[in-house]
């Protein structure tokens, strides 16, 4: 297994780690005997969060005994210092750990950033709770790549999380400015939320850029593990088949599959377009039906909403079917 340095934070990581959201359909003893795994392969990442309903419960289970062995790494939706301290001591209850290696600030829009940044924000909590000893390092995660470029200009940010792979590179030269500004990047969506069906291919890919810190993909099972080590440790440079075969998935999902690089905004009803697509595909693609509406029914306008005006198909630069594509996820989400 290979070992980086992860930016700034000095942790040395493992060049894969492991993703946290699939163990939602496991249990705790699952969870531990995956983990105990990854501890004799030399993976040593874990990531997760407050919103992944049990995963930071059953991660915690997985990790007593051998927490020692772990860089450990959860983030809060929370943007209010208030909310941010409790969902911090949540955490740290649900992992059954006394200090967190990596807190990141989840998601925020360029509005909340700024909630995030500003008098009474989260960040207060996660400076104070650095203090304390409670977590060691803060980072940020993102969707969009407008927080991600802001995210790289503030000093506070030690780690940056945001989704690359094969067919979603809108990030590429922003991850290589992580690089420039000693920022860890962590690659999320390795598979492109599970659309991606060849596993090996897109991890390989993902490897072969050297300035992806760590790829997390989600993992339930060893024989998952096993296949992602391998793809991940095979450092030998992409073949002209493989290549060719990177262009038949882009073909494939080109025509059918959201990048979420927002250009179809704004809707002219106001829904999330990308976002919508981002948590119907939970229920699509990783059948986390009950987490995906959960997450979806946070968002104001939901997919029903669409009057068909099809604005948004005319600036949409892979030409998706917006339209039929909001009233598949209306139907598969209930509303």
């Amino acid at each position: 297994m290979e070992y980086r340095t992860l930016g700034k934070t000095g942790l040395r990581i493992s060049r894969m780690g492991f993703g946290g959201i699939p163990i939602q359909r496991i249990d705790e003893k699952g969870t531990k005997k995956l983990i105990e795994k990854m501890a004799e392969r030399g993976v040593n990442y874990i990531d997760t969060a407050r919103g992944y309903t049990v995963s930071e419960q059953y991660i915690g289970y997985g990790l007593e005994g051998i927490r020692d062995k772990f860089v450990l790494a959860t983030k809060s939706m929370a943007r209010t210092k208030e909310a941010m301290a409790a969902d911090i001591e949540t955490s740290l209850k649900n992992l059954r750990t006394d200090y967190i290696d990596l807190y990141q600030v989840h998601n925020p829009s360029m509005e909340q950033l700024a909630q995030v940044t500003g008098e009474g924000g989260a960040l207060e909590a996660l400076m104070a709770a650095k203090e304390a000893g409670k977590i060691r390092h803060i980072g940020l995660t993102a969707h969009s790549a407008a927080v991600f470029e802001k995210a790289l200009e503030l000093d506070w940010v030690e780690t940056i999380m945001f989704p690359y792979n094969i067919v979603e590179n809108q990030g590429e030269e922003l991850i290589r400015r992580c690089e420039e500004k000693n920022v860890g990047f962590i690659d999320m969506k390795p598979l492109a939320g599970g659309a991606i069906e060849d596993a090996s291919l897109a991890l390989r890919y993902v490897c072969s850029n050297p300035y992806v810190t760590v790829v997390i993909p989600g993992m339930a099972d060893p024989s998952e593990l096993e296949e992602n080590i391998a793809a991940c440790e095979d450092t030998a440079p992409l073949t002209e088949e493989e290549k060719q075969k990177l262009d038949e998935v882009r073909e494939q999902l080109g025509t059918d599959f959201c990048r979420r690089c927002n250009y179809c905004a704004p809707c002219t009803v106001g829904i999330d377009i990308p976002g919508v697509f981002l948590f119907a595909g939970y229920l699509q693609r990783y059948n986390l039906a009950e987490w995906g509406k959960s997450r979806y029914n946070t968002l104001k306008v939901k997919a029903s909403a669409c009057i068909e005006c099809g604005e948004c198909e005319t600036r949409c630069p892979y030409h998706l079917p917006i339209r039929e594509k909001l009233k598949q996820c209306a139907r598969d989400m209930g509303e």
